[in-house]
């Protein structure tokens, strides 16, 4: 059903056209490679010889890979382990303290999970990484789980409150449907029980059960299921079930093990019910029925019920979310207390309550903050008309507390400490101890390898500031040709773009600091821009193999992303969704404007929901890159969107549309879909790349749209390319080495393509 390859640059392999009619609301669309959907010897053997003209295009760049994956090597500290997270279980004997972590061998692929006992008070500092420390016992070697399998990841990984069981679930396809298994820590042996058909998540229910979420046909977790260890799978007790197939289910737990949280949510609400860790056959208790566009998160601490939402509470509208309290009964909206509220422009994204504080999860100016409150500091909020107008309001005139950002001043390298002015991000961590003593969180830039640190608490949980421990820094070791890494060498800024309505759209950009900016440099451009999700700078060892070639790289922070709010999300999506393609082609004309590089050398990167992105600039603007590298590329939405037995499509309609019932948002997905606006012209050349277990973007859309490039673009067969990995998911490869060859090649293809 195809043409296999030969050797020349000529001999690209050929789909067959096989057209299959699609019609809806009167518009027929003749797909010709939509049998590459099925489950055919020659759909594997097309995808196969797809990857052998890929081998034979980029022979010549084998050199460049090995290069790139020995930068990585040589800055990577190899031999290495996390910061230890402090857990105090409560056993029969009383409370029994560890120190948690993982650890890395050079040589291995996989960590190994590990755990080390210790007396200590919560005043104690935990072990340093470079540390050797006695006693540890392995919970989980990931390298021996590997053994034999050519994908490995882990989903859950939990110790029952007691300390004495691990459940942890694996996958060994990369279609994230995991299997659970079970240990007993005491005498190390494995358990009989397995469950089968899990999702990613799942939680302890006293020291005898666990609490998961099971996937349906559709790759959706839809079920809470309760299993009792030592009982057969079959007599596992479900304890809800979701049938509307808009919305997903998950489970989280209390700090104190008192409570299951289980949220229902689509993309526009959400349902969160509590379940009783004491009593998990119960009938779970809903906090508020859910209600077409009001959405809320619950986070049950020791004396209450936290809530970030959305609704109208108060007299005001929380466009950006709000906080409130509620009684662990509460039922209706008008059980609820509001403690913030909202505020313009800063977006609350969550929140982690402790014994003495919360910690509240914000994003304002573009970038991600934390507010450390003493429960005490936090009375009922006031009418909506007290203190600042609302719409000039700060985050500081709305929470008390004191911001993890400010209280980190300096700490980055080089001082840099603006994070509205610069492109770095401050994240506080979540600590799974109800009464810990500090605030963790982790700073790092587009230069700034990752700094974890901790702030001490006073005994009402105010944020002091000071001192500040550094617990880690991410070594970043000598590399044997360009020397010891210096944050100084590099230049990171904010560039703004004018999109076509006059929207203003930041970039953050890096680059060596003697790289000139005249137009000459090679460039690279990512962007994601859908669900909410903000790309926000940090640091990459990878990335320094672009930067010490001379490149220049930059993130375009695109609306249907979250940088700037629930605002800057809505503005791209659903029929506002060419706001993020043309945003993206903004960029790139800004940075040709700014004289950073020219299009003959700027590079399009971007993938899943990104990858769609990466298609629809290439019909949009061809003339503006260099070459386009589109992974795991969301690049046929209007075939998936108007399947709804295929995973996630009924869960997307809320990001996208539903064009299955909507002639208008079938007409608008139609005009903006990359694989049904192929046209016959010279393309930037193109990578798509793909892996063959993905369930959230299937192989058939990168490989569909490439085989309509190839046949109607004008472009040399060899430019135009595609590559799916056998035995992935949509993560990519597993295992770390594999992972640095897997960037290596994307790296190797951005740096030929832009002529470095």
């Amino acid at each position: 059903m195809f043409d296999s390859a030969d050797t020349r640059p000529s001999g690209a392999p050929r789909a067959a056209r096989l057209p299959r009619e699609r019609t809806h609301h009167g518009r027929t669309f003749l797909d010709p490679y939509e049998w590459l959907r099925d489950d055919d010897p020659a759909v594997t053997a097309y995808l196969r010889a797809e990857n052998d003209w890929f081998d034979a295009c980029t022979a010549e760049q084998e050199p460049l890979r090995r290069s790139i994956v020995a930068d990585i090597a040589a800055r990577t500290q190899q031999t290495d382990l996390s910061v230890p997270v402090r857990v105090v279980h409560q056993t029969a004997d009383g409370p029994r303290t560890y120190w948690y972590y993982r650890r890395f061998v050079e040589g291995d692929s996989y960590p190994v999970q590990v755990r080390l006992r210790t007396e200590s008070g919560p005043d104690e500092l935990p072990p340093r990484p470079d540390d050797a420390p006695e006693g540890e016992e392995v919970l989980l070697d990931l390298n021996a789980r590997a053994e034999g399998h050519d994908f490995y990841q882990v989903g859950l990984l939990e110790v029952s409150p007691d300390g004495s069981l691990l459940a942890w679930s694996e996958d060994t396809t990369g279609d994230e449907r995991f299997t659970v298994r079970f240990r007993d820590l005491v005498t190390g042996e494995e358990v009989a029980d397995t469950l089968e058909e899990a999702a990613w998540g799942g939680v302890w229910a006293g020291n005898a059960a666990l609490v998961f979420t099971r996937c349906d046909a559709a790759w959706r977790p839809f079920e809470v299921v309760v299993h009792e260890l030592g009982t057969a799978p079959e007599e596992d007790r479900v304890v809800l079930r979701e049938t509307d197939e808009r919305f997903w289910l998950s489970v989280d737990e209390s700090r104190d093990h008192r409570w299951v949280v289980i949220t229902s949510s689509s993309k526009d609400s959400s349902e969160c019910s509590l379940l009783s860790a004491a009593a998990p056959y119960e009938a779970p208790h809903v906090v508020l029925p859910r209600t077409p566009g009001v959405e809320y998160d619950v986070e049950a601490g020791p004396d209450r019920l936290w809530i970030i939402h959305n609704a109208t509470l108060g007299g005001e509208r929380a466009v950006d979310f709000a906080m409130a309290t509620a009684a662990f009964n509460a039922t209706a909206l008008s059980d609820w207390t509001p403690m913030i509220r909202p505020c313009p422009g800063v977006r609350l994204l969550g929140v982690d309550a402790y014994d003495t504080h919360v910690v509240v999860h914000l994003r304002h100016g573009g970038a991600l903050d934390a507010y450390v409150v003493p429960t005490t500091a936090l009375p009922e909020a006031g009418p909506a008309d007290a203190g600042r107008p609302v719409e000039s309001a700060p985050p500081a005139d709305r929470i008390p507390g004191l911001s993890i950002a400010a209280a980190l001043a300096g700490v980055g390298s080089g001082g840099r400490s603006d994070v509205t002015s610069q492109p770095m991000t401050v994240q506080a961590m979540s600590l799974p101890e109800l009464a810990p003593r500090r605030v963790r969180a982790v700073l790092t830039s587009l230069v700034d390898p990752q700094t974890v640190v901790e702030c001490d608490l006073d005994p009402t949980g105010e944020l002091s500031g000071r001192p500040v421990h550094v617990l880690r820094r991410t070594p970043v070791l000598d590399h044997p040709e360009h020397g010891p890494f210096r944050a100084e060498d590099y230049v990171q800024s904010r560039l703004w773009a004018t999109a076509d309505d006059g929207t203003q759209v930041p970039m953050s950009v890096v680059h060596r600091r003697e790289v000139p900016l005249d137009g000459s440099a090679p460039a690279v451009l990512y962007g994601y821009g859908a669900y909410e999700i903000s790309i926000d700078p940090e640091f990459s060892i990878s990335r320094l193999s672009l930067l010490d070639r001379g490149f220049v790289v930059a993130l375009a922070h695109v609306r249907g992303g979250g940088e700037l709010g629930r605002a800057w999300y809505d503005d791209g999506r659903l029929l506002n969704k060419r706001h993020t393609f043309t945003d993206f082609v903004a960029c790139a004309h800004r940075l040709v404007e700014a004289r950073y590089t020219s299009s003959s050398r700027l590079v399009a990167e971007g993938g899943s929901a990104g990858g769609l992105l990466m298609g629809a600039v290439a019909n949009l603007a061809p003339d503006d890159f260099a070459g386009i590298l589109a992974e795991v590329p969301f690049v046929d939405p209007l075939t998936s969107m108007l399947m709804p037995e295929l995973p996630l499509t009924v869960t997307e309609w809320d990001e996208w549309g539903d064009p299955l019932t909507d002639p208008v948002v079938h007409d608008y997905m139609a005009g903006y879909s990359p694989y049904e606006n192929v046209a016959h012209r010279h393309y930037p050349r193109i990578l798509a790349t793909s892996g063959l277990h993905d369930t959230r973007v299937s192989y058939v859309e990168p490989a569909k749209w490439v085989a309509a490039l190839r046949h109607t673009a004008m472009n040399d067969d060899a430019e135009i390319l595609l590559r799916v990995e056998m035995e992935a998911g949509h993560g990519g490869v597993s295992g770390r080495y594999e992972g640095w060859a897997e960037r290596a090649r994307e790296l190797a293809w951005m740096i030929t393509v832009a002529g470095a």
